[in-house]
């Protein structure tokens, strides 16, 4: 028995007529009687009654279609979901997400998703590290990852979502508030709020580079993991900080954003995934999020 057996039986059955069946399945009328008889004959019990004016289904063969169109529905709707996941139009994604990202730009890019790739199940860590993102990446516990570079692993792929500019982030009432921007060099005398350093955020990293660039060594008054702690601790007045400007969406009131002067003042936003998983999917998710992202620069 094949498929082709329930689909030509299946097709009688509804016309219950083999010249109308036939023209349906745009076959011959003889050889499809003889794959009616087959079937029966497989089967073991007529499933329909022939006359020279009418064909009939039996009870068996009214209990057998019902079980038929069942089967031959299922068959349809798995292949159809086998092409929508061929075409990465259909599936689920897990995504991680960068503190800075998480509170603007994330929720932004999760709506668009939902709306151009509605049957694309996501699910969301925010406050996620670089090397945390790299490392989920390898494991499977997540398939894509947004987060600052670089990305320097020949198993990761790496695309530009967008490049966001870089604030400082300010206790409100400090002397540089009223300032339209503000210079990396003017903070040398400043305590630092900064991300996990030791190579845990790429933040630090550049921030450090930043300070060097301009002649000084940070002073680091405490480092936390999560972006919304960081700016907690400026609201604090504890110090200030250097952050992307998706930050600033966190809205904690006691803090002033200013964005900082220079040509590198700013850093990019990548999305990641292993270069061994890359799939139509992936493709389509980092297309929409490409596009989602660039959407919200002023």
């Amino acid at each position: 028995m094949e498929l082709r057996h329930l689909r030509y039986f299946r097709a009688v059955a509804e016309e219950l007529h083999f010249g109308r069946a036939a023209e349906r399945l745009h076959i011959a009328q003889p050889p499809l009687s003889q794959q009616i008889r087959q079937l029966e004959h497989e089967i073991g019990t007529p499933l329909l009654t022939r006359t020279t004016r009418s064909v009939q289904l039996t009870p068996a063969g009214e209990a057998y279609l019902r079980r038929v169109v069942r089967i031959l529905d299922a068959v349809d709707s798995a292949a159809r979901q086998a092409r929508r996941i061929g075409e990465g139009i259909e599936g689920h994604l897990a995504i991680g997400c960068v503190g800075s990202a998480t509170y603007s730009l994330l929720p932004r890019l999760v709506r668009t998703l939902g709306e151009v790739l509605p049957d694309v199940d996501v699910s969301v860590r925010g406050e996620m590290l670089a090397p945390a993102q790299l490392s989920a990446l390898k494991t499977g516990e997540i398939d894509l990852g947004l987060l600052r570079p670089p990305v320097e692993d020949p198993e990761i792929t790496a695309e530009t979502i967008r490049r966001d500019r870089l604030l400082i982030a300010l206790p409100a009432g400090h002397e540089f508030a009223a300032r339209d921007e503000i210079a990396i060099a003017d903070l040398r005398d400043a305590d630092f709020i900064g991300h996990a350093g030791a190579g845990r955020s790429r933040m630090s990293a550049l921030v450090s580079t930043l300070c060097l660039r301009a002649g000084f060594s940070p002073r680091i008054r405490h480092e936390v993991e999560e972006t919304s702690t960081l700016i907690t601790l400026v609201a604090a007045g504890l110090g200030v900080a250097v952050v992307p400007e998706p930050t600033a969406a966190l809205g904690v009131s006691g803090v002033v954003y200013r964005p900082a002067s220079g040509r590198d003042a700013s850093i990019e936003l990548l999305a990641a995934y292993r270069t061994a998983d890359a799939s139509p999917l992936i493709a389509n998710v980092v297309d929409v999020m490409r596009t989602g992202a660039a959407s919200t620069i002023d």
